[in-house]
């Protein structure tokens, strides 16, 4: 196992509930604890449910040149957010291949919060910010405690005034439980959920208060690999896996995935130009060598990562993660598919080492397609 550079407020939380605490991005993760994940999952999806995720890198720039070394890294136009609010945005290389997502928040005129996974985004903010007037700072204290699920609003509604207001992708700086935090409505789930940015310190006494008041409401703690399930179902890439710069082409391409190939193009606001890597992401429309891609799969066994998927004898993609929902008694997989079997109800057959089944190719997202229960308004 890696090992863990980073460490969180909330470790002996994690060890109690069964926890090893696995590295993920330099901080050990509580990837399982000692239950049902099924359960975690219906919790999310039915009630509320509460993660630590902040091994998540939470990046602050600051200065009168942060939002310009911004609009140069990521494929958003920030200019046209406002301070509270926030957006998703890609991060490419010079070849206009994706190197990382990430969420940006504007918190101020010139302070502004970059929160990514495991990509490169680090090295590309701090590669943009030389010669500018603006600095970029690691946030290594600050915790992300996400909750996430149809009841999460109703619990902190009973704490925060005007929670119940905050649109999807805003923001707002309050206390929660007499302590200072930022609530975010944004997350991983495909429901309508909320972050919670808190100082370390503070971390124990607000993840203590929602796990003993959410009790009566059916909110629990949830290991970060039930976010595997719910992002399949919510069609939300994670890097290294569905998205990266390595994975192998057998057709002997250079490795780097396109925005167009992974459904990520709308992360390029309309017009904009000036970001790293825009001409050659815009060259490389109509070369796409793969789609991001639904399977929907007959039975009751998932799909796993490197499971092969074949078209009429015919190899023509790879399954990146699947599951199986006890919520609705479906098989369901993300996968890279070749484009020409990409479309909805292409019979397809999936061949690993624990399933061999039949399917279709299916659209994504599979849960809640329309995305109104993560926009939901009142």
């Amino acid at each position: 196992m890696p090992l863990s550079w980073r460490s969180s407020a909330l470790v002996e939380r994690h060890k109690a509930l069964g926890s090893k605490l696995e590295d993920w991005s330099g901080l050990g993760t509580a990837w399982t604890y000692d239950k049902d994940i099924d359960d975690e999952h219906a919790a999310i999806r039915t009630k509320a449910g509460l993660m630590d995720v902040s091994g998540l890198n939470k990046i602050h720039l600051v200065g009168p040149h942060a939002e310009a070394l911004i609009y140069e890294a990521t494929t958003r136009d920030t200019t046209k957010i406002a301070p509270g609010r926030s957006t998703y945005a890609a991060m490419l290389d010079d070849d206009g291949h994706f190197i990382d997502d990430c969420i940006i928040y504007r918190l101020g005129p010139n302070s502004w919060m970059v929160v990514h996974g495991t990509g490169y985004g680090t090295q590309q903010l701090s590669r943009s910010v030389l010669g500018r007037n603006a600095a970029v700072l690691y946030d290594d204290d600050l915790h992300d405690l996400s909750l996430q699920g149809p009841l999460a609003v109703d619990f902190l509604e009973k704490h925060v005034p005007g929670i119940r207001d905050l649109r999807y992708f805003a923001h707002m700086q309050t206390r929660l439980f007499d302590a200072p935090v930022m609530i975010s409505r944004t997350g991983y789930t495909g429901e309508r959920g909320y972050e919670i940015f808190c100082k370390g310190a503070h971390a124990p006494t607000v993840w203590d208060r929602i796990v003993e008041e959410g009790a009566d409401m059916g909110i629990i703690p949830c290991s970060f690999s039930v976010l595997d399930m719910l992002r399949v179902e919510s069609y939300l890439l994670f890097f290294p896996f569905d998205n990266s710069q390595t994975y192998p082409f057998e057709n002997g391409d250079p490795p780097g995935d396109s925005l167009w190939e992974l459904g990520l193009d709308f992360t390029v606001s309309p017009g904009k130009s000036g970001f790293r890597g825009a001409e050659a992401h815009r060259r490389l429309k109509g070369k796409e060598r793969f789609k991001i891609f639904g399977v929907l799969l007959e039975g009751d066994k998932a799909a796993k990562g490197g499971d092969e998927v074949y078209a009429d004898g015919r190899k023509v993609g790879v399954v990146t993660e699947g599951l199986v929902s006890k919520l609705t008694g479906k098989s369901m997989a993300i996968a890279r598919l070749d484009p020409s079997v990409a479309v909805q109800g292409t019979k397809l057959e999936v061949r690993g080492k624990n399933v061999q089944a039949s399917g279709i190719a299916h659209t994504l997202p599979f849960d809640d397609p329309d995305k109104k229960k993560r926009t939901a308004v009142g």
